[in-house]
């Protein structure tokens, strides 16, 4: 599976931003897609993630309320609606694929797209 990410940019506190991630490659039911975001100094950590088949989603708590993903079978794109952005929310987000039924966690990713940067000001 090849993931590519595209969508970050400079945006004020409170507003939007959309994320996209193309899938190209065997994008198939045996897996979960997502996000994951690394801010300076930080380790990476998972943000979203749906499963290509159920489109099952999982939130991390500090978006919860503010992103959605989603997804689109047909172009093999996976999306990050993210309202409401904080400064916090500032970092580089890294489309990812896991295996399902793996955990969610960085170590146990099979594929990852370049980042993308999302910068939010105050």
């Amino acid at each position: 599976v090849q993931l590519q990410a595209f969508g970050g940019g400079l945006v004020q506190a409170g507003g939007s931003l959309r994320l996209s991630c193309a899938a190209s490659g065997r994008a198939s039911s045996d897996y979960v897609l997502g996000w994951f975001r690394q801010a300076p100094g930080k380790e990476r950590e998972f943000v979203s993630t749906i499963r290509w088949d159920y489109g099952t989603t999982r939130y991390a708590d500090s978006v919860k309320g503010r992103f959605t993903i989603s997804k689109d079978n047909g172009k093999n794109r996976v999306y990050l609606q993210m309202n409401s952005l904080k400064p916090e929310d500032t970092a580089v987000y890294y489309c990812a694929a896991l295996l399902i039924g793996a955990p969610i966690v960085r170590s146990r990713v099979n594929f990852w797209g370049q980042g993308t940067l999302v910068t939010v000001s105050s």
